[in-house]
């Protein structure tokens, strides 16, 4: 095995929203100026912490509890603090949800939210989670092309097969991270208030949550074919560009995001979007389960490309919402076990692996449990 396997570099993206002392939305401005660790995402008072590229895992949450420390004591000289929940709080009408006030440079970004505010309302958008952002060392890639092929094609042309077996199994880590089931009433209806028990383990993952109004089918034979179905969803008008494609899975370029640049240079990185803000962590994710998501990337690189069909990308968008229930279906949660099972074949030579693989396999048991207990009721 390569003594760069295990390698990589890491980066964690946490979206929260900022209320003040009576757990209410913040009415404050955003208190962190233009700072590109500490910014905001959709409003005004939903931070954004964004940590440098790290050359591990626990590098990473290191640099995010730096951030959090430092964001948390500014929040705190105007009796604020951080809601730790996917979910947001109470709040009486969209009012609340000042549209973030970029400007100069940067007001094409406000723009954009003007945009996403009339074709989807504000609510949507105070969802909150976690985005895990991971790139392959060079070293790696460069042993993995033995044929010698063009790099940036051969690099290209993994992250993108990475992509498609990661949309696949996107399933899999919603039934893993879920930790959304309760909100508020004011989410369904201005004026309402009182804690609902959803029928969802995640509602910014369920049909509730982050999605496009249509289904975008998308090209994946090469990045060139990728980016151009993209675009063309643009020029249609179904789109107003690649930030609006909600899926759980995106490639990044390198420096500025954008779909041209992704064309023009190639992959940088891959980014997984799906993870609820966990309430039991105290930096909203546990790093056990980025360590899982590591792994998972590592086992799905050795499995054989596949054809993602319109139907299979169908198929994924469904199985990724019905894993975002509280009783998601029974195949499912057994195909999530024979996954992990193989896994444990992948990674039977290293103990930490096999740990960390064993903590995700007792979620999976006891979800099947739960299920068993529904049933038999």
């Amino acid at each position: 095995m390569s003594e760069y396997y295990y390698s990589g570099k890491f980066g964690i993206e946490r979206e929260t929203l900022r209320v003040d002392s009576q757990g209410r939305l913040a009415r404050t401005a955003h208190p962190f100026g233009d700072d590109e660790h500490i910014t905001r995402d959709f409003c005004e008072n939903q931070m954004e912490l964004v940590t440098p590229v790290a050359g591990s895992i626990r590098e990473a949450l290191g640099y995010l509890a730096e951030l959090d420390e430092r964001a948390r004591k500014k929040l705190a000289e105007n009796r604020e603090s951080i809601w730790l929940y996917s979910n947001p709080p109470h709040f009486d009408s969209e009012d609340e949800i000042p549209i973030a006030d970029f400007t100069g440079d940067l007001s094409s970004k406000r723009a954009y939210r003007e945009v996403l505010k009339k074709k989807y309302g504000k609510k949507l958008m105070l969802f909150s989670g976690i985005h895990f952002n991971f790139s392959f060392p060079d070293e790696l890639l460069h042993e993995l092309n033995t044929d010698n092929e063009d790099f940036r094609a051969f690099k290209d042309e993994l992250y993108l097969r990475l992509y498609k077996q990661l949309m696949l199994h996107s399933y899999l880590l919603v039934l893993l991270t879920a930790a959304s089931p309760y909100y508020d009433a004011s989410l369904d209806k201005d004026g309402k208030s009182g804690i609902i028990m959803s029928e969802y383990s995640s509602l910014r993952n369920s049909k509730r949550g982050y999605w496009n109004k249509f289904l975008p089918i998308l090209d994946h034979r090469d990045l060139r074919t990728f980016t151009g179905s993209i675009k063309k969803h643009i020029v249609t008008g179904s789109l107003y560009s690649a930030s609006e494609l909600y899926l759980p899975i995106r490639l990044k370029p390198k420096g500025v995001n954008s779909l041209e640049n992704l064309a023009a240079n190639g992959v940088d990185h891959i980014e997984l979007r799906m993870f609820d803000l966990d309430p039991s962590a105290p930096l909203g994710i546990d790093g056990r389960d980025l360590e899982f998501v590591h792994l998972l990337i590592l086992y799905l690189l050795s499995l054989p490309d596949i054809d993602f069909t319109p139907d299979l990308q169908e198929k994924a968008v469904s199985e990724h919402k019905n894993a975002a229930r509280l009783d998601p279906d029974a195949e499912l949660l057994e195909r999530a076990e024979s996954v992990i099972k193989e896994m444990e074949k992948h990674f039977g030579d290293n103990e930490k692996a096999i740990e960390i693989i064993s903590f995700e396999k007792e979620k999976i048991s006891g979800r099947k449990v739960c299920n068993r207990v529904k049933y038999y009721k």
